[in-house]
């Protein structure tokens, strides 16, 4: 029988199946291969005694390690317009961290209320010129939350962002339910509190939400420098034309890219945060 593991909780773990939701433990045998299954995780179960035991963990599509989750497929990226204001260099570090995920993003604006259409039109024209999807949205009222909700289908979708943006506000509005406790923003630091015990999946519009907000550590030392210039969708048409194979789009001569940031084709910021993003990789420092 097979099914998803939607929660795990002191070695049981919790299968949803087209028969309902099982209890289940794990064989042994990946303890051996050192393989730990996760929530996320589509298995192969077997009832043997009236118990559920877990044979088999299909190959993953992506993991993330704080939370613990694995075939995330869709991110709602989560800022508040205002209070605080928009911070585009971590915004683009979460975006950065979806890329090498295998997650696809969509940007999600919270309080969208406490700006003007105008401002509205700037930022969205801003972030849809590099590659992302933009909604706007205000999650205490639920404004919204629909176009959201048409976006769960058939994914398991984390939220992602800065503390203070909304996230648990957004969880429960989207669930239907207090399903996170939330904190206010601090006015001293500006920065929102949140409680979380594990990482659980909960059902909605024929796909999943991980009640858990994702990317705790914004640290990108993980990805190989030679790599990341393919994290950045705003610069895929242009890899393939440098003069050099292998070119970084930094110090190199006859660089695409760079002919395109000076042409106007890639945003000038947009460029900055790469190269200082490749510099952080390069000399190993942490966010």
């Amino acid at each position: 029988m097979k099914g998803k593991i939607i929660k795990g909780i002191g070695g049981f773990y919790y299968i949803k199946t087209d028969e309902g939701v099982i209890e289940c433990k794990a064989r042994g045998k990946f303890r051996h291969k050192s393989l730990k299954p996760m929530v996320g995780d589509n298995v192969e179960i077997k009832i043997e005694n009236g118990k559920g035991v877990i044979e088999d963990i299909e190959e993953r599509n992506s993991e993330l390690f704080r939370p613990t989750v694995a075939n995330v497929t869709r991110a709602f990226v989560v800022f508040a317009m205002k209070n605080p204001d928009i911070n585009y260099d971590l915004l683009n570090r979460f975006l950065l961290l979806c890329e090498s995920n295998n997650i696809e993003a969509i940007v999600c604006l919270n309080k969208m209320d406490l700006v003007s259409e105008e401002e509205r039109k700037e930022i969205k024209e801003k972030i849809n010129e590099i590659g992302y999807e933009v909604l706007f949205i205000n999650a205490k009222e639920g404004i919204g939350v629909e176009s959201l909700k048409e976006r769960l289908e058939g994914n398991v979708t984390v939220l992602c962002g800065p503390s203070g943006a909304g996230k648990s506000t957004l969880i429960n509005t989207l669930t239907n339910r207090d399903h996170m406790e939330t904190g206010n923003v601090s006015e001293k630091i500006g920065r929102g509190k949140h409680t979380t015990r594990h990482s659980e999946l909960i059902e909605v519009n024929d796909g999943y939400i991980v009640d858990t907000p994702g990317f705790s550590t914004l640290e990108v030392n993980f990805i190989e420098k030679e790599n990341l210039k393919y994290y950045f969708p705003d610069f895929e048409k242009f890899n393939n034309e440098c003069k050099f194979r292998g070119c970084m789009h930094h110090k190199e001569p006859s660089c695409a890219v760079k002919d395109a940031v000076e042409k106007g084709e890639i945003n000038k910021y947009r460029y900055e945060f790469y190269l200082r993003t490749l510099e952080e990789i390069m000399n190993g420092r942490k966010y």
